[in-house]
């Protein structure tokens, strides 16, 4: 995600709670959404679209911070 804020990201993890606590959500929902779609966790594909639009607001805000940032 974001390769070209690669640096920033890896300071802002360093830095910034509140930008390490986003990042963590959206990587987390971004596993549950995997394990959902390849059956490894029970999900309904109304479930699936729903965490998919949680993870884009989340890298919304992300990228937001990030511009911010840079």
């Amino acid at each position: 995600m974001f390769p070209e804020f690669r640096d920033l990201i890896t300071q802002l993890k360093t830095t910034d709670r509140h930008f390490t606590r986003l990042f963590e959500q959206h990587n987390e929902l971004d596993q549950t959404i995997k394990n959902m779609e390849a059956s490894i966790s029970p999900g309904s594909h109304e479930q699936i679209e729903t965490l998919k639009k949680e993870k884009l607001h989340l890298k919304d805000k992300l990228y937001t911070i990030l511009k911010s940032a840079g």
